[in-house]
Parts: C-alpha cells; sequence; structure tokens
C-alpha cells in the first residue's frame, strides 16, 4: 500500500478491524518512512451476473437502479433507507446464490417482489404495478390475484407434500 503523503510503498498495519454492517474490514496503517497514519477500508467485490432484459439485451446487474425502483414503490411507507440497504444486500446473494453467469429481467423482478412482499405488501403491490407493465386496472387486478393464488397453491402443494 502506497503512503498517500509520501508515495513510500512500505506500509504497516496497525490495527483490523472487520465491519459487519458495513461487510468490510478497517485497517489503520502507518508509513515506516514518514510515519503518516491513514486508515483504508476493504470490501470483497463479487461479479454480479449479467442481466438478461425481455428484448435480449444485456446490462450489468445495477445496485443503484434496484434502489431507485424500490424507493419509488416504498415512498411514505415506513421502510428506512438502511432495510432498503439490507433488502439490496440480501436481493445480491440471493442473484449470486443462482449460481449463473446471467439472470433474466423476471427472475430478478421475482426475488425482489418475493422479498418485498415479506417486508411490506403495499410497497409489493406498488413495484409490481410498474414492474409487470399492465395497460388497465383489470388487468393489474386479474394479475395481482392470479400471482397471490399461485403463490397460495405452490405453498399448499408443498405443505400437502411434507404431510405425506
Amino acid at each position: 500500500m502506497l503512503c498517500p503523503q509520501c508515495s513510500a510503498p512500505d506500509t504497516r498495519v496497525i490495527d483490523s478491524r472487520t465491519l459487519l454492517e458495513e461487510n468490510c474490514t478497517r485497517r489503520r496503517r502507518k508509513c515506516d518512512v514518514c510515519e503518516f497514519r491513514f486508515t483504508t477500508y476493504e470490501k470483497l467485490h463479487l461479479q454480479m451476473p449479467q442481466i438478461v432484459k425481455k428484448d435480449g439485451r444485456r446490462e450489468n446487474f445495477n445496485r443503484e437502479k434496484v434502489m431507485k425502483g424500490l424507493k419509488k414503490a416504498c415512498s411514505k411507507r415506513p421502510i428506512s433507507a438502511n432495510q432498503l440497504e439490507k433488502f439490496i444486500d440480501k436481493i445480491e446473494k440471493s442473484v449470486l446464490d443462482l449460481s449463473k453467469s446471467e439472470v433474466s429481467s423476471d427472475q430478478l423482478g421475482n426475488i425482489i417482489m418475493d422479498e418485498l412482499k415479506k417486508i411490506d405488501p403495499v410497497s409489493y403491490v406498488r413495484f409490481a404495478s410498474f414492474y409487470w407493465d399492465f395497460g388497465d386496472i383489470e388487468d393489474f387486478v386479474y394479475g395481482l390475484k392470479n400471482n397471490l393464488n399461485a403463490k397460495k397453491d405452490i405453498c399448499y402443494q408443498g405443505i400437502k407434500s411434507e404431510l405425506n
């Protein structure tokens, strides 16, 4: 690590701490040449899969784009910025757990909606309204009911198979 004061290549780590809430390591360093002290933060950088859009285009997973959509859906709801950050961390983990180099935008949207439904049902409905992009209210209500009923059927089938 180069010293930011004198650019000397010899610096020592004095203290290291893991910051769990930020998922990074804080290191206090000291330059052996000029004795300048400074702090560095190390964060693990994971390669997120490409998102395949409905029209076939591919783009990088964009945390800020997900945050923008969630902020719209959660506007004026009792969800803090910290909760949204943790929510997106959970989404990223779910996407990485798929172990694929490409994930469809439908899969990503479903992951987001499944998690959002657990946190705040109103935000879930808001997110679904612009994610599904329906033309009118009747189609939206029908789609929402269909989705909820399909989830209930899947849960019921899972419980039924566990009992047998």
